[in-house]
């Protein structure tokens, strides 16, 4: 795997540097509603401060509007950010990339706006480095390059899954859609020693079997419609009744599943094991998040942002050994896949 040159290896003193960093956080009535990514850059930027960076200035995506939008506006992201960081003169931070259409379309002509004036640029947003966006991949090859902090310690704790795994190594992957997911479950297959599958992919690959060994639910908790209020009722994985819905494994499976986990030394978790919003079809998730939270003996992965959220509301995100901060980024790189932002940095 293709590990980058560190900022800890970079000269900023005296320095004006461009940080690109994931600053994608959900917002309500104006506000940040969860800085947990904002609090992921601190380590980088610190560290540019502490070792006398002339100026700092930051960059990075909210939501995906279509172009300038006031409900997506960078200020509410910037002010928490000096919060946590101290007001300090020498840092700025630039207005939402994805109001420019020339971002998504990696025009060089934006990468050498953001470069200019600038001496090196450090990027620390693993969420999007899976995308060759200006800001995260065009810029970096007009300046030195070099990965930060949050990106270094990502792309260290994910390849430890592909690389040597402690065994036995198991996966868990849920969520929606098989076709979105089926590159990573072949990855996984090859190299876990079980990938235990649950949410609506599980009754997809029941219904189209794929060429992929994996574990699926025994059983599961059926709905008679897709509402948070809707009849429910445990049946057999394969005996789901006619126009009913499986909106979450049954507690066969969650107990099955958790023995799995328990006698782990490597795990990875991506995606939620149904509709784990509406209470009633939490149980399968919030089963899983405590079985990998007390996997004591093991290394515990977990990426993508439902399974960070259902860590998180169920407060068991400190005993987890690392939480990825990016999603698709995550799966990306256990596919197998180059990452954009990360190959067009020089290798440590």
């Amino acid at each position: 795997m293709h590990l980058p040159r560190s900022v800890r290896d970079a000269d900023v003193a005296g320095k004006r540097v461009l940080v690109r960093a994931d600053l994608n956080v959900p917002l309500e009535d104006g506000k940040v509603a969860d800085d947990t990514r904002i609090r992921a850059a601190l380590p980088t930027l610190e560290l540019l401060f502490d070792r006398d960076a002339h100026a700092v200035t930051v960059c990075s995506h909210l939501g995906r509007p279509k172009g300038p939008d006031p409900k997506y506006r960078i200020e509410p992201v910037a002010a928490r950010l000096r919060e946590l960081l101290g007001d300090d003169d020498r840092l700025r931070v630039l207005e939402n990339t994805r109001f420019d259409p020339r971002e998504t379309a990696n025009d060089p002509e934006l990468a050498r706006e953001l470069a200019e004036g600038q001496d090196l640029y450090v990027d620390d947003a693993f969420g999007s480095v899976h995308r060759a966006h200006a800001s995260t991949e065009g810029v970096a090859h007009l300046l030195p390059a070099y990965a930060g902090l949050l990106l270094e310690r990502e792309l260290q704790e994910l390849g430890k899954l592909l690389e040597d795994p402690a065994r036995p190594f198991v996966a868990i992957v849920g969520g929606a859609k098989v076709d979105d997911k089926i590159g990573v479950l072949r990855s996984l297959a090859e190299r876990a020693d079980v990938v235990l599958v649950g949410g609506k992919m599980a009754e997809e690959i029941r219904a189209e079997p794929i060429d992929v060994p994996v574990k699926l639910p025994d059983d599961v908790v059926a709905a008679a419609a897709f509402e948070a209020d809707a009849e429910a009722k445990v049946v057999p994985a394969d005996g789901v009744p006619e126009g009913w819905l499986g909106l979450d494994i049954g507690p066969l499976t969650c107990e099955g599943y958790a023995k799995r986990i328990a006698m782990a030394k490597t795990v990875f978790w991506n995606g939620p094991m149904g509709v784990f919003e509406w209470p009633r079809f939490a149980e399968g998730t919030l089963a899983i998040a405590w079985a990998v939270a007390n996997a004591d003996d093991a290394h515990t992965v977990v990426g993508g942002g439902d399974s960070v959220r259902a860590i998180e509301e169920a407060g068991l995100a400190a005993r987890i050994d690392w939480v990825s901060t990016g999603g698709g980024a995550s799966l990306e790189l256990l596919e197998g896949k180059d990452l954009p932002g990360v190959a067009a940095i020089p290798p440590a």
